[in-house]
Formats: structure tokens, sequence, C-alpha cells
């Protein structure tokens, strides 16, 4: 088991877990808590766009650690898997303007479609849009997405899966996220993650709440659930990673908080579970 965190130095906040707050609150509020890092998701910086973004968040000091989300390429026509690439190479042009080194793919799948042929059509989607990331040098990561998500959001549903790709494509600009909400359960999780090895670009972490009421918006604080998440973030230490700790919280409840309080919360909640 990892050593407890003892400061927020590698402490960074989603802006999906403060979702009331425009990016502009985010930064001003977690700039105020002593928050280093930030992942920005798209639809905070939609209204000022991604040149504006990065030029508020360049002036804040904060480290912007990714852009979430990209991916979504399985599709039933042809039309419409090339429409999702040249979607994500504006992804990543958009990561490139606000500072992110990092584009977290939720690869998405099709109701009805067989899961291989969506992951089929995930390689070749991601394979399609390398040459992009690399000229751009921003990175892909594949996140796989806990199983009850593999009808319509995302076929990669093991770090397994989401490893074959990484080793299938051969880039260094491809590896894999691994998030403690999706991964936790999995008897191979310890294997597959000293497998990733240098190829885990980031690391997510929030808790699984028992009972569930929300399949999408019941994550957990650290501590509130069953995940042992100081052990994963061992494993995935000892494979090699040592770069920022993300929260990651999906919840109709704390989105009803007051969000500094929110925001404190995270911070205690830091230093006694992650």
């Amino acid at each position: 088991m990892a050593e407890a965190l003892t400061d927020y130095r590698r402490l960074c906040v989603h802006t999906m877990t403060t979702k009331p707050l425009t990016l502009e609150e985010a930064i001003t509020e977690y700039t105020r808590a002593g928050i280093p890092g930030i992942t920005v998701w798209r639809h905070h910086f939609e209204a000022m766009g991604a040149e504006e973004a990065g030029k508020r968040l360049q002036e804040s000091g904060l480290r912007v650690v990714s852009l979430c989300r990209g991916g979504f390429f399985p599709a039933s026509s042809a039309r419409e898997r090339e429409e999702a690439r040249d979607q994500n190479r504006r992804i990543i042009d958009e990561a490139a303007a606000i500072g992110a080194p990092l584009v977290v793919l939720v690869c998405g799948a099709v109701p009805g479609m067989p899961l291989a042929e969506a992951r089929r059509q995930i390689v070749d989607g991601i394979a399609a849009i390398l040459p992009h990331a690399a000229a751009a040098e921003v990175k892909l990561s594949i996140e796989p997405l806990h199983p009850m998500y593999a009808d319509d959001r995302c076929a990669v549903n093991t770090l397994e899966q989401a490893n074959n790709m990484v080793s299938t494509l051969q880039s260094p600009w491809l590896g894999v996220t691994v998030d403690v909400y999706h991964c936790w359960w999995d008897p191979m999780l310890k294997s597959e993650i000293a497998r990733a090895g240098n190829r885990i670009f980031s690391f997510h972490v929030c808790d699984w709440r028992t009972p569930t009421r929300d399949l999408l918006n019941d994550r957990g604080m650290m501590g509130a659930g069953c995940i042992d998440i100081r052990g994963i973030r061992g494993w995935v230490e000892e494979a090699g990673f040592k770069g920022p700790v993300e929260v990651e919280i999906f919840s109709d409840e704390y989105w009803q908080w007051d969000q500094r309080a929110l925001i404190e919360q995270i911070k205690r909640s830091w230093l006694v579970y992650v």
C-alpha cells in the first residue's frame, strides 16, 4: 500500500467534479484552495473558446493536466466514423490551445453492435488520429470504463483491453488512464497495471458508493465507498507513475453542495484516503 500523501502537490481536480462552476470560477476556487492541477472538460470552455481558455489558464498558474474528453469512435456508417475522427482532431487542437498535454479517450460503443466490432473500430479510429496527435505533441490515453457502460458509452471495459490496443498501435503518443471507479473490481488489475508501466498517462480517483443510486452520477468522495484507493495508487506508482492524482467525481449530490465546501472536503479526503 502507498504511503499517505502529506501535501497537495500532486492534487488535480476535474472541472466536472465542480460542474456548477464556470471555468473562470473553477480557476479562482482551485487557486484559492491551493490546488495546483486542473483537468478541463470541454463544455467548460465552450462559451469562451479554447484559445481564450488557454490564456486564462496560463495566467492562473494552474497546471493543466489533461483535456476530457475525446473518443466515441464506433459508428454504423463510414461517414459517421470519419466525422468522429475529424471531431477528435479538433479536440486535439483544443488540448494544444489550452496547454493540455493529454486527451483522455472515452472510446464509445453502439447499442446492438458486437463488442468485437466496436473495439476494432476504436483501434482503427485511434490509429487514424495518432499522426495528428503526434504533430500537435498531445498524448492520447485510452480510459477503460466499467462494463455497465459497454452498451453505449465504451466498449473498452478492462485495462487488459486498453493495454492490448496500446500494444497493437505501438505509438509513444498513446497510453492508458487508470480510473479506480471503473477498474477496482478487475481481478487482473494489479498485473495489468504492472504491464502498462510507463504507458500509464493518468490516474483518476473517487469511490464506489453502496448502494449506487445512479449508474452515471453517483460516485462517492474518496473514503465514502469500498475502493482500496491507496492500494491501487501503490500499484500504479510501483509501475512507475508519479504524476498528478486526479479527483473526478460525477455526483448529483455533490453538485448541489456549496462548491467551495466541496473543494475543502476533497482536500480533507485526499490526505486521509488517497
